[in-house]
């Protein structure tokens, strides 16, 4: 018995240890089901409890809701800015049209000046004809009671004074008119430059009055994050085991109110079990690494600690080197 003691050291001072982390929920809310009880083993997927997940649906609807109405809007402001180009395109359009009629007024008066200047050069040609017919007319006339003219020749000459003094009352009569049509077209030019500076402005007014989706276009990341969001606390209202473990202090049932960082239980992480053991200093030259080792719980049951022999040997050379 002292041969095996000293060449197999064994201890009772001994103990076994686990990973274990608090089960807490992320959103709060009344527990309606609880899927463990204490003491339970669970595989890593398993559910654990769910909180009422009404308000998180609600709330998911109404961000889901809110994304769709931006949309919406998105929509009608593009359909709005189409309108407003549009109305830019319109603009543009009749400053082309008023510079157009600017550039065929300018034509008229041109024109209008032309016709003038014809009208006065035909009033100054009958002027002269008729001055000239009322001269031979009062030449001729003293003449026809010495009768050294005859009364044809002073009725001819009256008849072409009567005449010229149509043609000029014809000639006046046209200068008048190309002065009115000179007055017109002047008129017609000066409205149609107003008319451009007008389309200008409202061109202008067009442009300025297009908007821009970016306002509206910034909100799509804060819409989309609070979908997220809501989808998020919605999904965390079922809780399921992160790996597989065994439920512990679990004093909480359903019906309870949970509340946001509050533990309801603990999970010890099944996957890595490691015993740390005291031994005398005289027995840790008989323990090197890869020994296996046996380990006999409370319970009574015996346990090959194979596994565990690696976490157990870098604990004793700590040991050893203090």
């Amino acid at each position: 018995m002292l041969h095996r003691t000293n060449n197999y050291p064994r201890t009772d001072d001994a103990e076994v240890f686990a990973n274990y982390i608090g089960i807490a929920p992320q959103v709060e809310g009344p527990i309606v089901r609880m899927h463990v009880s204490d003491n339970q083993f669970v595989k890593q997927g398993e559910p654990l409890f769910e909180i009422d997940e009404r308000p998180y649906k609600y709330a998911l609807q109404r961000a889901l809701s809110e994304q769709a109405a931006l949309e919406g809007q998105i929509a009608d402001e593009r359909r709005r800015i189409a309108s407003q180009v549009s109305a830019v395109s319109v603009a543009q359009a009749t400053i082309r049209g008023s510079e157009s009629d600017v550039t065929r007024y300018a034509a008229s008066i041109d024109q209008a000046r032309a016709d003038v200047a014809n009208a006065e050069q035909g009033v100054g040609r009958a002027n002269a004809e008729w001055e000239y017919a009322s001269h031979n007319l009062h030449r001729l006339e003293p003449l026809l009671t010495k009768q050294f003219v005859t009364v044809d020749q002073v009725d001819r000459a009256r008849t072409s004074e009567i005449t010229q003094a149509v043609v000029l009352k014809q000639a006046e009569s046209r200068l008048r008119l190309a002065q009115a049509a000179l007055r017109y077209a002047q008129a017609q030019y000066e409205q149609s430059r107003a008319v451009v500076e007008q389309s200008k402005a409202q061109h202008e007014q067009a442009k300025h009055a297009v908007t821009t989706l970016e306002p509206l276009v910034n909100q799509r990341g804060a819409k989309a994050s609070a979908v997220e969001s809501a989808r998020y606390n919605l999904n965390n209202c079922r809780v399921y085991a992160p790996f597989d473990a065994r439920v512990t202090n679990l004093t909480i049932s359903e019906g309870a109110y949970a509340h946001v960082g509050q533990q309801v239980f603990t999970l010890i992480d099944a996957r890595t079990w490691w015993a740390v053991a005291n031994f005398r200093e005289g027995q840790l030259e008989q323990i090197t690494p890869g020994m296996p080792a046996q380990t006999m719980l409370v319970s009574g049951k015996k346990t090959s600690m194979g596994s565990l022999i690696s976490p157990i040997t870098d604990t004793l050379h700590g040991a050893l080197h203090d």
